[in-house]
């Protein structure tokens, strides 16, 4: 198949599913054509069956804002027609799913008619498309959108119960690559973190408010006070600079890291005894697969899709969002002695493989055959 993924470049999960199914895709035999504003941060290698498509946006002074979603449909149309694909899968509805709706119906004009898959991830739902804002735009883009997929079944409830969908929504689960998500050798680089053998405990995101990132700092003192323990904060956003000034006035900035944005997360996560996700929104946690699949088991709140990852007392502990001491208690539960440690890192590994990208692709190339059948 030749396949179009339109995606937003950057870290976030959206990005990150988008970008790690087209390489496997292309690993498949498939011919995927990436089209977005930059290089997706993930796109980190040269493959026969891999191509980018940069959307150029007019700065033409009229413009406040810049007409993304028309220049996007403008390309879409572009590349359908040159490269003659045979699908379109968008991730994130906002505003992909719209720019792939406008872009079917000019193809229709040339008498090319292309299916449009839609991914639903998380914000773009939960927070974004209920902006009154966007609703209409995003109930109609689902509607319109020959086939469409939630990341997790609370998503897809989510979806239905927000907005006035008529299409049936497939859940098809995040993943993870089981062959780069793995434990590396990288004992020196923790004995650099932790030269006295200390806890390692981590948290990556991008920062926002949804993640909630001062609770894992107020989590962290409270462990510090029982176990030795570093933590390392991965990632950059708007709520960083609020977490720094927060370790300076609990006074433990030399147990904490600020490592920001990484490309081999994979490496970090492999030095790690304990990864912390108290958000208040996940439409399933992505960061949190990444780190079990490095044998790190997880605290985590039991917000949106979190529950259909994490088990609870088995490969971590979840709480209430906002619970910082019950988290507290349930990390030091984990982390206070080897054995127990071990016995958690083991059966964070173990639901990790559920998800292996190997088990999650032939599914979405099944769903693409389905829509090319129709």
């Amino acid at each position: 198949m030749k396949i179009g993924i339109v995606c937003y470049p950057t870290f976030g999960g959206s990005g990150v599913i988008a970008t790690e199914l087209g390489k496997a895709l292309a690993s498949n035999g498939h011919h995927v054509h990436f089209i977005t504003y930059s290089q997706p941060a993930r796109l980190d290698f040269f493959s026969a069956n891999l191509f980018y498509h940069e959307v150029s946006v007019s700065k033409y002074p009229l413009f406040d804002y810049p007409p993304y979603e028309l220049a996007l449909a403008s390309k879409l149309v572009d590349v359908v027609r040159f490269e003659n694909l045979d699908i379109l899968h968008v991730h994130y509805a906002i505003p992909h799913a719209s720019a792939a709706f406008m872009a079917k119906q000019i193809l229709a004009t040339y008498g090319i008619s292309i299916p449009v898959v839609t991914t639903l991830h998380g914000t773009d739902i939960t927070l974004v498309g209920q902006d009154l804002t966007y609703k209409p735009v995003v109930t109609f883009s689902i509607n319109q959108s020959d086939g469409v997929t939630a990341v997790s079944q609370n998503l897809k409830d989510d979806t239905y119960k927000h907005f006035d969908i008529k299409k049936d929504i497939q859940v098809i689960s995040n993943f993870v690559d089981m062959e780069r998500f793995s434990l590396k050798p990288k004992g020196h680089f923790k004995i650099a973190i932790a030269p006295n053998n200390e806890r390692i405990i981590v948290h990556t995101s991008n920062f926002r408010k949804v993640k909630r990132t001062e609770d894992v700092i107020y989590i962290f003192e409270k462990i510090r006070k029982v176990i030795s323990a570093k933590l390392l904060m991965v990632g950059d956003g708007p709520e960083r600079v609020y977490c720094e000034q927060l370790c300076r006035d609990l006074k433990i900035c030399a147990d904490v890291r600020f490592l920001g944005k990484q490309e081999a997360v994979e490496e970090i996560l492999s030095i790690c005894d304990l990864f912390i996700m108290p958000s208040e929104s996940e439409s399933f946690g992505l960061a949190a697969l990444e780190a079990m699949a490095c044998k790190v088991p997880i605290i985590t709140s039991n917000a949106g899709g979190l529950p259909e990852l994490n088990i609870h007392g088995v490969t971590g502990y979840m709480d209430p969002m906002g619970e910082v001491d019950a988290m507290a208690n349930h990390a030091i539960e984990i982390l206070k002695d080897d054995q127990r440690l071990n016995w958690f890192k083991e059966n964070a590994l173990k639901r990790a493989k559920e998800f292996d990208l190997q088990l999650i692709l032939p599914v979405y190339e099944h769903f693409y055959e389905s829509m090319l059948a129709t």
